[in-house]
């Protein structure tokens, strides 16, 4: 496996067009530019700087323009939630990040207004560790997958349920869907 430096902007694209959680960044690629993922998929490496002319690289079509937010197309989160991946999460802390993961892939540009939930004294969410460490004692930040958030995780159930019917609501979800994001805890 080889591994490439990619600006945010691409990132964000590659992640926008991620179909289930834990999708890989190579499956996502050959699926947007068509190319098979068969298991017998032989890998060439080009050895030779001529392999591939600059004229090819400048024909190549684009299909989409970047998009400037992380959003989904449906702005569904449920496009994301991979419910195998999700059963197989040991206890609820994992399957909280998970949620907050995916919603965080299709929101990505407003997820940024779930700053503002917050308890009597502590905040939930933050854009860095010692922020949630400076709310309160014992908050146990983790950061929430591939971004820059992080988020509290030592409250029981019911609170991380809560927090998630706030985010949901926060991110423009009707009552049903923010019952049923609640309810994949």
């Amino acid at each position: 496996m080889k591994n490439i430096e990619i600006d945010e902007e691409l990132y964000q694209y590659i992640a926008s067009n991620t179909q289930y959680i834990g999708e890989s960044a190579s499956s996502i690629l050959r699926r947007l530019i068509q190319i098979p993922n068969d298991n017998n998929v032989e890998v060439k490496t080009v050895t030779e700087p001529q392999a591939v002319e600059k004229e090819e690289v400048k024909q190549a079509p684009v299909e989409q323009p970047l998009p400037t937010e992380v959003v989904d197309a449906n702005g569904s989160v449920f496009n994301y939630i991979n419910k195998e991946e999700l059963a197989m999460q040991r206890g609820a802390v994992g399957r909280f990040l998970l949620i907050l993961a995916a919603l965080y892939r299709v929101h990505g540009q407003h997820f940024s207004t779930v700053c503002q939930i917050r308890g009597r004294d502590r905040l939930y969410f933050a854009g860095s560790e010692a922020a949630l460490a400076e709310s309160g004692s014992s908050t146990k930040p983790r950061q929430i997958p591939d971004s820059p958030f992080w988020v509290i995780t030592n409250s029981n159930t019911t609170r991380k349920k809560m927090m998630l019917t706030e985010v949901s609501r926060a991110l423009g979800y009707d009552e049903q869907d923010v019952e049923n994001i609640r309810d994949l805890l």
